[in-house]
């Protein structure tokens, strides 16, 4: 039963044998085109936010504790503002930034086009008021104009921010030279420090109302926020900022603060990133950016943010397609990386329908020829023994003998071998024919071996 065990109507080892590297060569070409034509996302991005406190930095840490649920690390790296992190984004230092709107014309002024060069927006997210903050002045009536700030000293933004270029824009659109103020360009934290001292007169801020230092001020006596009231006429003269308004009792109902609504003009806050970054990340981020600022706020309602429309660079696809139909479907019922994996197993399809059709074509005639070896080796073998026999007639008659019995010898080794030989029964004809073979060789060593003693019986001496 144990024998018969070994004759099967296929041989497992051989068909693992021939098919073995064709395997691993399917296997090894299907990993190269996982890896190379569409790899998978890296595990760690670098995002810049913004100075330490700032909305960016706030918000940052939401999208680092974000996607640290879908295992990705993002690094912060703090900066001045919107104008830094387009230079680290030109860089390369960074993958990813916070920038506002405008600040991408002002590269394109300051350091040109090269800077916007690379660069998708994966939408905006939130406004960002242009925050005027003014010190009181006792025997003085509130600042209503632009031009009344002739001569004061103002804090204009951090140097890399874009709250200078921004501020400087409006202030040309009211005819009012930088040289006619006495500016400053102080990080938030000091300049506020600064204002509360009673140093300077007032500060600029461009930022979200979840600054911390806003907050602050706009619940400081002494310090009011100027009212932009003629904020419909700057968006038209500056297109990329929107007129909004900061609502009475917004900050304060029980004190009534502020007591009346503030008009504000507001660019807006983008993510913009290399365009070399990984599409599965941009959907990650700005699935990450609808969680985060996708409420209704001080100044939106809610599902206004995150959009694609507030942004001068243009969109990626794979955010288009996030704002025209959600997100994709199988990350909609799975995590990320499994969703991600499935997403991209088309690439190893089209690299198994390039291999599998020619390679299958070559797998069974290596099966045949690798079964068919194992007995065709055993024909070399009997040649040689007929080789030895047709040579013997050169050896004297005395030793003939025993070179046909040595042979014989050999022959029967041989068959005792091919008998253990184990052959799926596709192939027993061959197997068969073989012991037939030996047969036939053995009959006439046989043959030549009565002849031979029947010579040297007649011929003894």
């Amino acid at each position: 039963m144990n024998r018969l065990k070994k004759f099967t109507s296929f041989s497992l080892r051989d068909l693992i044998a021939s098919a073995g590297p064709t395997i691993l060569a399917i296997a090894g070409v299907c990993l190269a085109a996982y890896l190379i034509v569409d790899p998978a996302p890296p595990r760690r991005v670098v995002l810049a936010t913004g100075q330490d406190n700032s909305a960016y930095d706030v918000f940052g840490r939401k999208y680092q504790q974000q996607l640290a649920r879908d295992r990705i690390a993002v690094t912060l790296q703090g900066s001045h503002g919107s104008r830094e992190n387009l230079r680290l984004l030109a860089d390369g230092k960074v993958d990813i930034a916070f920038v506002q709107s405008g600040s991408t014309q002002q590269a394109a002024a300051d350091q040109a086009e090269v800077e916007r060069r690379g660069l998708v927006s994966l939408g905006s997210l939130f406004t960002e008021p242009v925050w005027l903050f003014l010190r009181a002045r006792p025997k003085e009536a509130p600042i209503t104009q632009l031009t009344q700030l002739r001569g004061m000293k103002i804090n204009i933004g951090a140097k890399g921010s874009g709250a200078p270029r921004l501020f400087r824009q409006v202030l040309e659109a009211n005819g009012v030279a930088r040289e006619e103020l006495q500016v400053s360009q102080l990080d938030n934290t000091p300049a506020t420090v600064e204002l509360l001292e009673g140093r300077i007169d007032g500060l600029v801020f461009a930022a979200a109302p979840d600054d911390q230092l806003i907050q602050m001020l706009l619940q400081t006596p002494g310090i009011y926020l100027f009212d932009f009231t003629q904020a419909e006429a700057y968006t038209r003269r500056l297109p990329f900022l929107t007129h909004v308004t900061l609502p009475r009792g917004i900050v304060d109902l029980g004190r009534d603060l502020p007591a009346h609504d503030y008009h504000l003009i507001a660019p807006t806050a983008t993510l913009v990133a290399r365009d070399d970054l990984h599409p599965a990340l941009i959907e990650l981020f700005v699935q990450a950016a609808a969680k985060i600022h996708g409420g209704a706020g001080w100044f939106q309602q809610q599902g206004q943010f995150p959009s694609a429309k507030y942004t001068e660079i243009p969109v990626a696809d794979e955010a288009a397609k996030f704002y025209k139909d959600g997100a994709p479907f199988l990350q909609r019922y799975m995590s990320f990386w499994l969703a991600n994996f499935l997403d991209r197993m088309w690439v190893l399809v089209l690299a198994l329908s390039a291999l599998i059709l020619p390679l299958s074509k070559i797998v069974p005639p290596l099966y045949v020829w690798r079964v068919r070896s194992r007995i065709y080796r055993w024909y070399g073998q009997l040649r040689t023994v007929e080789q030895a026999i047709e040579s013997a007639v050169e050896v004297a008659e005395g030793e003939r003998g025993n070179v046909y019995a040595a042979q014989l010898a050999r022959l029967n080794d041989i068959e005792e071998r091919v008998n253990h030989l184990s052959i799926p029964l596709s192939f027993a004809d061959d197997l068969y024919g073989l012991r037939s073979h030996i047969h036939f060789v053995r009959q006439r060593i046989v043959s030549l071996m009565r002849n031979s003693a029947q010579e040297n019986a007649e011929n003894p001496y």
